[in-house]
């Protein structure tokens, strides 16, 4: 009496699985479809609240530095006081001018990967395709022995830019997402892929400095990014134009 009574249990249950299965599907293509939209948008925010932080910072040195000089006036203080506000605030100055740049950077990140939003591949599978990347470059230089024996700086953490490398490696490494995970925050991908850029620009460096070629200096943070983005979009925007291009000679040979 009581299978007979419950006989509906089975297939509510069934179906309820089948129903998260589904949700869970499709959330992890929405979120992978979304997911460097969403980190660009939290790293636009992060950039914004440095940006206004850094002002904040300036505003202070500079009213901290008019009072030291009005001290020097008063002969409260001596000229070592005053040089040190002045180039505290000439930092500060610094900074705020860097963190406005991250915030134009980061803008641009946003519109890139929201034109991006129509590509086939995920954003996450294209970070971790350059990851590859890099791993398989450096492996070749641990793996060949003719590479080994004409590079041995790339094997030898002494070398600072070498060192430099190992440590992003193992950044990179560290939050490369598993590929099991059913879900991943735009938090932690904004954290691997600024740990990839970093990981190819530190392999970079080592390269050229193992091969003996003159390494120029580092670039700020803020300029290394917004390089990079408009070579991204400018890509971007290049292959849609060639694909639109195309389905414009197309229609137009079909009309002929």
């Amino acid at each position: 009496m009581a299978a007979a009574e419950l006989w509906w249990i089975a297939p509510a249950v069934a179906g309820a699985g089948a129903v998260g299965i589904t949700a869970v599907r499709r959330q992890q293509r929405v979120n992978g479809k979304r997911l460097g939209y969403d980190a660009a948008r939290l790293e636009l925010r992060q950039a914004q609240q440095e940006a206004r932080d850094s002002a904040v910072a300036a505003r202070v040195a500079r009213a901290e530095t008019g009072r030291i000089v009005a001290d020097q006036a008063a002969s409260k203080t001596d000229a070592a006081a005053v040089a040190s506000a002045r180039r505290a605030l000439r930092e500060a100055q610094l900074a705020s001018k860097a963190a406005a740049a991250r915030v134009k950077a980061a803008r641009a990140r946003v519109a890139a990967e929201r034109t991006a939003l129509g590509s086939s591949e995920a954003p996450l599978d294209k970070v971790r395709t350059r990851h590859d990347a890099v791993l398989a470059r450096w492996m070749e230089y641990e793996t060949d022995p003719a590479r080994v024996l004409a590079f041995p700086a790339m094997s030898d953490a002494r070398h600072p830019q070498t060192a430099a490398f190992f440590t992003a490696l193992a950044k990179a490494r560290d939050l490369r997402p598993a590929r099991e995970a059913v879900r991943v925050t735009a938090s932690d991908f904004s954290l691997y892929r600024v740990a990839v850029d970093d990981l190819e620009r530190c392999f970079d460096i080592a390269e050229r400095a193992a091969r003996g070629e003159r390494t120029q200096p580092e670039l700020p943070d803020a300029l290394r990014d917004a390089a990079r983005v408009i070579v991204v979009k400018s890509t971007e925007v290049i292959g849609r134009t060639s694909d639109r291009l195309g389905e414009w000679n197309a229609r137009r040979r079909k009309d002929r």
